[in-house]
């Protein structure tokens, strides 16, 4: 089985081929191809690759599938007898892609 590391948008995610993954919004369109050259970990048949901190000339290629926005997040704020209230939302940017090749 291929695995590998990547880091994009400042998080570390374990990819596998086929897999589909939602990461921070890269500028992109759906369809496209977009390659990810930080890559601090492989494991191809068997034999484990370790970069410090990447390995070089390592790629993970990948699809993108779509842009979207994540679920409403909901933050409030409250302070007892001050009479203050904030409420606040949030909708994180997202980018789905499928892992093609390691």
């Amino acid at each position: 089985m291929n695995l590998a590391i990547i880091k994009t948008g400042g998080k570390q995610y374990l990819v596998s081929p086929k897999d589909k993954i939602k990461i921070e919004k890269i500028n992109k369109k759906a369809g496209e191809e977009v390659s990810f050259e930080e890559v601090l970990l492989i494991e191809k048949e068997g034999k484990l690759k370790i970069g410090y901190p990447f390995i070089k000339n390592a790629k993970v290629k990948a699809k993108v599938l779509e842009q979207g926005k994540g679920d409403k997040k909901t933050i409030l704020k409250y302070k007892a007898k001050k009479r203050y209230r904030v409420k606040k939302g949030h909708r994180q940017l997202y980018t789905e892609i499928e892992i093609t090749k390691i």
